[in-house]
């Protein structure tokens, strides 16, 4: 069983960065591809990133590409999203999830997400 916990959410100003992170519990982390999805009120959930189970491919929405950087460190069972340039319509819950196939929609496992906020 994959447990996945995200962190580094919060309020921040139009332009501003934020990074998040995911904890993935398992013990076989080097082996999931993990994604990046996200939730505005009233909206539905939508791809935001996608990284390799070694980090050599990633892929983003158009939406975030050249602002976010999808990352993971497998030695600390982790995976990364740096958030940079920060708009109002970034608002969203944020949720990591794992799959062991790379993908940009099916993933077995998900976390329970991260509130992030951008004010304008």
């Amino acid at each position: 069983q994959v447990q996945l916990v995200e962190s580094g959410g919060g309020l921040v100003q139009t332009g501003g960065s934020l990074r998040l992170s995911c904890a993935h519990s398992g013990r076989t982390f080097s082996t999931y591809t993990m994604g990046w999805f996200r939730q505005a009120p009233g909206k539905e959930r939508e791809f935001v990133a996608v990284i390799s189970w070694n980090g050599g491919s990633t892929y983003y929405a158009d939406s975030v590409k050249g602002r976010f950087t999808i990352s993971r460190d497998n030695a600390k069972n982790t995976v990364y999203l740096q958030m940079n340039s920060l708009k109002p319509e970034d608002t969203a819950v944020y949720y990591c999830a794992a799959d062991t196939t790379f993908s940009l929609q099916k993933y077995d496992y998900w976390g329970q997400g991260t509130q992030v906020t951008v004010s304008s």
